[in-house]
């Protein structure tokens, strides 16, 4: 047995009512024929053994048995191929079987008879298959079939074959009675028992039935339950062998639930440990396509109800055996899971670098900047002279302070990164802060004049954002673009559109393109990481330092091909 089977066991849906009295009629109709075979052949047996029983002729009984026969074989033909309710067929057939008994009774000596017992057979019958009234009015049946034949005897009308038994020479009104009264009061007793059983036992079948339903929902909701779980579950056997699995088995191991059962578990996943006790367990798993995943599992006991127990248990009574040593086994694909925890510690130790390396360049500022101060002031008033000494010394000190100032703007390029700027936005032109960019930049001794600036932004456009910072992704990308482009022929368009993207919302879109020699394929997404740069003089924080303001305002950023041939970023920026 397995927990699959446990859980998804179906249960018989009960019959309709019409079907449920078919088969109860069914039943009557074989019980009249085994019951008057029996009666009768018994009968004659004893008869033959020199025991005085009053029977009719031979010839009546065989005429009687065929009758019996006949109609029980005409009412099974009429009752599977009748159509709609049968109770009114059922009530017939109930005063068919009074009919037979009397007419029994009646060739058998009457208030002699010995099968005058046998009336209560259709009266039992009627209060079970019809519980209200159908024992009430097979008794009031018998009564009144039971007087029409203790009158009759009382008027001398009988057989003739039954006038040669002393006991029909002289009647008595008051013995007729009497037979009549306890007869009577049992038929009645025997009709109101017989539909409170019945009663007892319909409240019975609807508790059951009821039962049944319930049982067939929850065993719905396990099996809804054990086949959409996101885990996998795997039930093993006393043999370590498969005996059910779900449908994330398949999901995560590539196996087929339905060709997993029967297989040996070790055979099929050696890599996991079922003697392993320990609540979580982490393993390689090889898929079936062969490919390893990381798996996370534990392995535990399933206790199933055992075979001594069918009060408590749930299964039919063929699936319940011992189940000493089963197990039910519980996988987790964790790969992502893992992936994300070592992202996770690989950025708490990048951000405790950078929390150490913001404090390092903070004070490496202040010596540069007194290392770059001095150096002017040694460059301004100790080479006045021109002689080859001078010059020389004149250029190790503009050396001095290049590399002073490059390192400078480096600090404050990781600073800047490392320590990022509280936004506080404000409503500003787009066009007139691209204006001080430019004037900024062009005002830079290293820009070169042969730059062209190709400028197509409204003069309407406004931005609801971090002026300073605007104007630091804006001269990041310019700066970025430069050293890429044919040196005499630099070409740099900026551009601007602002678009609609639903009711009362939109965004200004800038895209910054150049002619250079663009960003290959591989290296797009790399370009936003820190430290990585493809110039000789580059940090590799200037696009981080975009991306990260960029992200600050939930905006966006891409990077393509521009149409002059180098590379085109496009930066997305909401307008609330």
């Amino acid at each position: 047995m397995d927990l699959k089977t446990f859980i998804t066991n179906p249960h018989p849906t009960p019959a309709s009512p019409d079907k449920l009295l078919q088969g109860q009629l069914l039943w009557m109709l074989l019980l009249r024929v085994i019951l008057y075979t029996l009666l009768l052949g018994i009968s004659v047996f004893l008869q033959s053994g020199q025991l005085e029983i009053i029977l009719p002729p031979y010839s009546l009984l065989v005429l009687f048995i065929c009758g019996v026969y006949l109609s029980a074989i005409i009412s099974a033909f009429l009752l599977l191929t009748r159509r709609g309710r049968i109770d009114n067929f059922g009530f017939a057939q109930n005063q068919l079987d009074i009919f037979f008994v009397t007419l029994l009774v009646y060739h058998t000596g009457s208030s002699h008879s010995l099968f005058s017992p046998l009336y209560f057979f259709p009266i039992i019958a009627g209060g079970l298959i019809f519980p209200r009234k159908g024992g009430l009015v097979a008794a009031a049946s018998a009564c009144l079939q039971y007087g029409l034949v203790l009158g009759l005897e009382q008027m001398r009308i009988y057989p003739a074959f039954l006038n040669r038994y002393d006991f029909f020479k002289e009647q008595n009104l008051l013995t007729s009675v009497n037979h009549f009264a306890v007869l009577g009061l049992t038929f009645f007793l025997a009709a109101i028992l017989s539909a409170i059983f019945a009663r007892r036992l319909l409240k019975t079948e609807a508790a059951l039935s009821d039962t049944v339903r319930s049982l067939d929902s929850l065993s719905l909701l396990y099996k809804q339950i054990f086949d959409d779980i996101a885990t996998g579950i795997i039930t093993i056997d006393d043999n370590s062998r498969i005996t059910s699995a779900n449908n994330a088995i398949g999901r995560i191991t590539g196996y087929l639930p339905t060709e997993l059962p029967g297989q040996l578990f070790a055979q099929v996943f050696p890599d996991l440990d079922l003697g392993n006790q320990a609540s979580r367990l982490t393993a390689n798993l090889t898929r079936k396509d062969g490919v390893t995943i990381r798996v996370g599992y534990s392995c535990a006991k399933l206790q199933l109800p055992p075979a001594d127990e069918p009060a408590k248990s749930a299964l039919p009574a063929h699936e319940k055996h011992q189940c000493q040593n089963c197990k039910i086994l519980t996988i987790q694909d964790i790969s992502e899971i893992e992936r994300l925890e070592q992202q996770m510690r690989q950025a708490e130790k990048l951000a405790a670098i950078g929390r150490i390396s913001a404090g390092i360049a903070h004070d490496f500022r202040n010596p540069l900047t007194a290392i770059s101060g001095s150096a002017q002031i040694l460059a301004n008033e100790s080479f006045q002279h021109d002689s080859p000494e001078q010059r020389t010394n004149r250029a190790l000190i503009n050396i001095i302070l290049r590399e002073s100032n490059r390192l400078t703007h480096t600090i404050s390029d990781f600073l800047k990164f490392a320590r990022p700027e509280t936004t506080e936005r404000e409503w500003f032109s787009l066009k007139k802060c691209l204006e001080e960019v430019i004037q900024v930049s062009q005002a830079d001794p290293l820009w070169p004049t042969s730059c062209t600036l190709q400028i197509e932004v409204d003069p309407r456009f406004s931005l609801w954002a971090d002026q300073h910072q605007i104007f630091t992704v804006i001269s990041h990308l310019l700066h970025n673009a430069l050293p890429f482009c044919p040196q005499g022929a630099e070409i740099i368009r900026i551009e601007a559109e602002e678009l609609s993207i639903g009711e009362n919302q939109g965004e200004i879109i800038l895209r910054v393109g150049d002619n250079g020699t663009g960003i290959e394929e591989e290296n797009r997404e790399k370009i936003f990481e820190p430290f990585f740069t493809k110039r000789v003089d580059g940090t590799g924080l200037g696009l981080a330092i975009v991306k990260q303001i960029v992200t600050a305002h939930h905006g966006s950023i891409e990077v393509g091909r521009s149409e002059l041939g180098g590379a085109l970023f496009t930066v997305y920026l909401p307008l609330p």
